[in-house]
């Protein structure tokens, strides 16, 4: 874990992109779920995401390509829900489309070792 800080036990909603790099460094292991409200697949995982935040050490980023399009596009967002797993700053995961709450919380496991 590269940080003592605790991990929120909720999804942090990014306002700011310069602030993505400061919040991906802050936390050992970090979900970024890239969505858009207008998403159903994204809203369908909603409860998902929002479990790995209360339930893991990780910290989950929400990431809403329709305001931070340009975030979006660095990280090479084609399809939404796009979600990435960071470990100690890097990108370590990808997944696109809906995933399962188990597969999101195995992915953030694999990581956290």
């Amino acid at each position: 874990m590269s940080s003592t800080e605790s991990v929120p036990a909720e999804p942090i909603q990014l306002s700011d992109p310069d602030e993505f790099d400061d919040l991906v460094d802050e936390h050992g292991v970090v979900l970024v779920d890239f969505y858009a409200d207008w998403c159903g697949p994204c809203r369908m995982m909603e409860p998902a995401v929002e479990a790995v935040a209360a339930d893991t050490d990780a910290a989950v980023l929400k990431v809403d390509v329709d305001v931070h399009q340009s975030l979006a596009g660095e990280y090479g967002v084609q399809g939404i829900p796009t979600l990435l797993v960071f470990a100690d700053g890097e990108l370590a995961d990808r997944m696109v489309g809906a995933q399962t709450e188990d597969v999101l919380t195995d992915a953030v496991a694999e990581h956290a070792a």
